[in-house]
């Protein structure tokens, strides 16, 4: 049976600040979407992570498709009404245009979907991150799906060793999607010089080699700055993964994130803090919103969900947020210099930027 899982994902407003929607904003959401599900849906999971809402929808209609974006839009709409009724902080962040047109791209909110014929045993792993960006995806997929240390599948498994295609974009390209196709082993130092710029380079999708018509996952890739041309906050990406058999486990893909490596994000937009894995439905941390992810793990038959596994709400990563929260403050301890805060051609947040505009014009050539 081919289905389409699509994933949309929107802030549209948090209590006292970037913490989490409202119950009351969540449950409007949730009642929409579940209003609209019998005419369109196979399944669906509405959740927060810190304060953003993620849809996940299960249907047949492909990817891109105007009704099931519009079905996200309209909730998002709903819940935007609530929040600003609330005086809720960011109300319609992420909600950057006024009308919908045809889906949710160019439009603010984030989308990863992928369309796939569902397998007897279909597995799957679905994560959202919150305050930061597309690219903190780039480094625990490029360790799962390019690099024997960490995912031995690529050693184990004759359909994973002969490797991937990566799908990458370039997202500093506005005028369309400019992306460059490469493989896994031949291409995995070129795929590695691309991800190290994680705001300007991400992963969007990858496919296996051994069968090329199996797409492994997606990710969300759009960013806030270029669609409002101006800094509106960060973009807190999703994504949607298909694992086991001719792809890596589902336990080499979750151990990839024990790492809590450095990503750009945090208050304000305007740091370089750690990747904390968190349980799921979590709010955002008081310290300094540092960047969060969670994931969900389960199965899928017929377009229908299994109940799902908290993937890290289990003793290990209480060890891993320890290592990640001293990682933190070691970071934040050098305060405003880099690289602990982030280059000024990210910190469209406002006053830095003028005042080192103000302060160039003052600069002196020494005669």
């Amino acid at each position: 049976m081919k289905i389409t899982l699509t994933l949309i994902k929107a802030d549209i407003g948090g209590v006292g600040g970037h913490s989490k929607p409202s119950e009351k904003i969540l449950t409007t959401v949730k009642e929409f979407v579940n209003s609209k599900a019998s005419e369109l849906l196979l399944d669906h999971l509405v959740f927060h992570f810190g304060d953003d809402i993620g849809i996940l929808m299960s249907h047949n209609k492909g990817i891109s498709n105007s009704p099931i974006h519009k079905l996200a839009w309209d909730a998002f709409t709903k819940g935007t009404k609530v929040a600003k009724s609330q005086g809720l902080y960011g109300a319609g962040q992420d909600m950057l245009k006024d009308a919908f047109s045809g889906n949710v791209h160019g439009l603010g909110p984030g989308v990863a979907e992928m369309e796939f014929e569902e397998r007897p045993s279909e597995a799957l792993v679905v994560f959202a991150m919150d305050k930061t960006e597309p690219g903190a995806f780039n480094l625990p997929l490029y360790l799962a799906f390019a690099d024997p240390m960490w995912s031995p599948g690529l050693l184990l498994s004759p359909d994973i060793g002969k490797g991937f295609t990566f799908e990458i974009i370039d997202t500093e390209y506005l005028k369309a999607d400019k992306i460059i196709k490469l493989n896994t082993p031949e291409d995995t130092y070129d795929i590695a010089a691309l991800l190290r710029e994680t705001r300007r380079y991400v992963i969007r999708a990858i496919y296996s080699r051994a069968h090329p018509k199996e797409q492994a996952l997606a990710v969300s890739t759009s960013r806030l700055k270029h669609i409002a041309g101006r800094y509106v906050g960060k973009d807190d990406p999703v994504a949607v993964v298909r694992t086991q058999r001719i792809f890596p486990a589902t336990e080499e893909l979750g151990a990839c994130f024990r790492v809590g490596h450095y990503v750009g994000g945090d208050t304000r937009g305007s740091h370089h803090q750690p990747l904390m894995p968190v349980k799921f439905n979590s709010t955002a941390s008081i310290h300094y919103c540092i960047p969060l992810v969670q994931g969900i793990t389960f199965s899928i038959q017929n377009g229908k969900m299994t109940e799902y596994v908290d993937i890290f709400d289990e003793p290990f990563w209480d060890f891993v947020r320890q290592k990640v929260s001293e990682k933190s403050i070691l970071m934040r301890e050098q305060g405003f210099t880099e690289p602990s805060m982030l280059p000024r051609d990210e910190l469209e947040y406002g006053g830095i930027v003028e005042r080192l505009k103000n302060l160039e014009s003052k600069f002196k050539t020494k005669k």
